[in-house]
Parts: structure tokens; C-alpha cells; sequence
């Protein structure tokens, strides 16, 4: 039997220089680990796995043939190509040893939990993502609440062929990307029984204010946010005295949660008497945007971060790191100074104080 190393590992075992085995999104899971910073747990199936997979089924060529007539100009013949390999991936068995490692690190993985075949999120970590000049986040696929090995087998292959939905392949085609230029991890990782959960940047990605840092939130998990389907409650953090500077309660729309009986996440509507309530109480902001803090720091650079609130924790220890990826907008930005150069540290002071007031 080969080194299980190649095929799956733990996330704390991967770090940013394990981008080319486990993607992006792994690898940055396994960095907020090393870091200290509170992270569901769980391991990723490697790209090495995907790469034996299309191997030993003899389906590359015929993923070549089918990409080759698509034109980035052309939708429909995208689309076309998408489905037929998506298809084609999704009938293929996985090797039984290639099963056993994953279906091993999931019964470790709900032990470690637990909870008898653990729920999981299934999610799609490209080898691409966040590139400079480029950014192949949020184009494949992330699945909630799977319970059970073959369960996670299904999805992984799920996982594995939306590495060519049409957007995907059209996206490359565009960038001038080969599609055998990236690969394909899956992260699976412990499903947070969330509360609340959103978003989080180190800066404001309104303006770019580096001393901000801007939190979204809403009941259940963090889909209606990262998806936009509701208009979430904002809150903005001084990033230097972790105060809330401002806050906007929203009417929340909607909200993403589990059906016990079905074990599907539903969508539901928000129920008046908690649309306009605030989701997240002012001490849950302030620790969000220390953890961010911390985040920035150890990367040094402002961060684009998902985060929940779950509420199977004890007080304290509930705010849970999902993942974490570098602000891409505003960050390659230059920042002009808010006044020139002074010659002394009191001329500075004075010429901050002053910047934007008008002096008689």
C-alpha cells in the first residue's frame, strides 16, 4: 500500500506550501491551525487522489476531446462540455484503497467529534485559487451536511467535477488557463451547527480602509451571506480599540439551516419576530474582529474570512474560522498618504490632525 500522505491528510499537517497537493482552501486551513486560530476539524482528499482517479479510469483523453471544440465566446458549447464531464466523473468508481483511506479519516474524524458518522461539509479546494491576476474562487463546488462514507464518496466525486462547470471552464479559457493546468483537492471538514455565521474583512471593502474591520452576519449558516440572498446585519470594528464603530441591523430575508428529520439544509424564510433582530451580539463582533486581527497579522495582509457561530459550544469558545483567503480588490491598491511628507514627527502630527479641516 503507497504513503497515505499522498492521497489524504489532516489539516494541520498542510500549510500555504502545500497549495499544489491540497489547493488553496486546505492549505489555508491548515495555516489557521498552525497559527492558533479555532478552526473546525477535518482532513483533505488530496490532489494526488484526484489525479489517480482520472487514471485509473481511462477518462482523461476523453475530458480533453470533449473540452476542445469549446469557445470562450461560445456559452452553449461550454455548457455542453460541462455536462458530459461532469457526468462521466460522477459514474466512475473510486479505487477500494482510495476509499479505504477516506472512509478511515472520516471514522477518525466523527471519533474525534464525537458523533456516529459525523456531518460534514464537502468542499472544493482548486489548485488555482487566488492567483494574482486572477481569482478562481468560489467556481467549484462545496456540499453541507453529508453524513456517511458513501455519502462523502459521492460528493467528493461531485466536488471533483465541478472542477468543470461552464463558468470554470469558460473562465480558463478566457485567462488563457490549460485546463490540465489545475487540479482539484476536497476538503472534509466538521459541519458547524451554526447559529449565525457571515463574513468578515480586515478592511472596509467599501472604500479600503485598512483600520476597519467590516462584519456580515445572519442566522444559520453562512450561504445567505456569501450568497447574497439577504441583506445581512453590518457591523464595522475600529480595528485599533475593538470598538464597534457602527452598527446596521438588517430585515433578514431569509436564512439557511438543517432539517433533523431530512438531514438536508433547507432555506427558509426569516420569521418577522427575529428578521430585524440583531443576529450577533456586540461581544461575538469584537471577538470575530480579534481573531481577524490575528488572521491578518499572521498573513500579513488584509483577509477575506468566513466565519460562524456554533451552537452546540460552550460561551466563549463558539466563534469558528471556516476559511480564510487574501482581499483581493482592494489590496494590490496603492495607498496615497493623507498628506505629504513632514520634516519633523510634530509637523506629521499637526498635518494629521489637520488633513481635511479647513483652517482660518
Amino acid at each position: 500500500m503507497e504513503q497515505r500522505e499522498k492521497y489524504v491528510l489532516w489539516f494541520q499537517e498542510c500549510d500555504l506550501s502545500s497549495v499544489p497537493l491540497v489547493g488553496g482552501k486546505c492549505a489555508s486551513l491548515g495555516e489557521l491551525l498552525k497559527a492558533q486560530i479555532p478552526v473546525p476539524p477535518g482532513f483533505a482528499v488530496t490532489t494526488e487522489t484526484y489525479n489517480r482517479f482520472i487514471e485509473e479510469n481511462g477518462i482523461d483523453e476523453e475530458i480533453n476531446r470533449l473540452l476542445k471544440p469549446v469557445r470562450p465566446e461560445d456559452t452553449a458549447s461550454g455548457e455542453m462540455a460541462s455536462r458530459a464531464i461532469r457526468l462521466l466523473i460522477e459514474s466512475k468508481p473510486i479505487s477500494i484503497e482510495l476509499e479505504d483511506y477516506i472512509g478511515e479519516f472520516y471514522r477518525l474524524l466523527s471519533n474525534r467529534c464525537q458523533v456516529p458518522a459525523a456531518p460534514v461539509a464537502v468542499r472544493s479546494s482548486a489548485t488555482a485559487e487566488d492567483l494574482p491576476g486572477a481569482s478562481f474562487a468560489g467556481q467549484q463546488d462545496t456540499f453541507l451536511w453529508v453524513r456517511g462514507v458513501d455519502g462523502i464518496l459521492h460528493h467528493i466525486r461531485k466536488c471533483w467535477s465541478s472542477l468543470f462547470t461552464a463558468r470554470a471552464i469558460a473562465y480558463r479559457k478566457k485567462m488563457g488557463f490549460e485546463d490540465t493546468a489545475v487540479s482539484i483537492s476536497v476538503g472534509i471538514q466538521k459541519m458547524v451547527n451554526a447559529f449565525t455565521a457571515g463574513v468578515m474583512f480586515t478592511l472596509n471593502p467599501a472604500n479600503g480602509d485598512r483600520s476597519t474591520i467590516v462584519i456580515d452576519a445572519n442566522w444559520g449558516f453562512g450561504e445567505s451571506v456569501v450568497s447574497g440572498l439577504c441583506t445581512p446585519d453590518n457591523f464595522q470594528v475600529n480595528k485599533v480599540t475593538l470598538e464597534i464603530a457602527k452598527r446596521t441591523i438588517s430585515a433578514k430575508e431569509c436564512f439557511f439551516t438543517t432539517n433533523f428529520e431530512t438531514q438536508c439544509v433547507e432555506q427558509h424564510e426569516c420569521p418577522p419576530e427575529r428578521a430585524c433582530n440583531q443576529c450577533i451580539i456586540d461581544e461575538e463582533a469584537i471577538e470575530l474582529a480579534r481573531i481577524g486581527k490575528l488572521i491578518e497579522a499572521h498573513y500579513g495582509k488584509p483577509m477575506d474570512i468566513e466565519w460562524a457561530i456554533d451552537k452546540d459550544l460552550p460561551a466563549g469558545g463558539r466563534v469558528l474560522i471556516l476559511q480564510s483567503r487574501p482581499e483581493t480588490v482592494w489590496s494590490g491598491r496603492k495607498c496615497e498618504p493623507v498628506c505629504p511628507p513632514k520634516s519633523s514627527v510634530m509637523d506629521h502630527i499637526l498635518a494629521g490632525l489637520l488633513a481635511g479641516k479647513k483652517v482660518r
